[in-house]
């Protein structure tokens, strides 16, 4: 489970990386990319979620 706190972590750091340094001048289009990671960030998050209830089901 470690590592995938980790993986979390360095989602969570480009996310933020991403919106400080390397925003997109038009702004539909930043609000689309913000959108499409914080889906990925949200899916991450239910993988995790998955993977824990699996491991306490055994």
């Amino acid at each position: 489970m470690k590592i995938h706190l980790f993986i979390f972590a360095l989602l969570i750091a480009g996310f933020v990386i991403c919106n400080l340094f390397f925003a997109v001048n038009d702004d539909r289009l930043n609000t689309l990319i913000n959108i499409i990671y914080a889906s990925i960030l949200f899916g991450y998050i239910s993988f995790m979620a998955f993977i824990l209830l699996k491991k306490m089901k055994k």
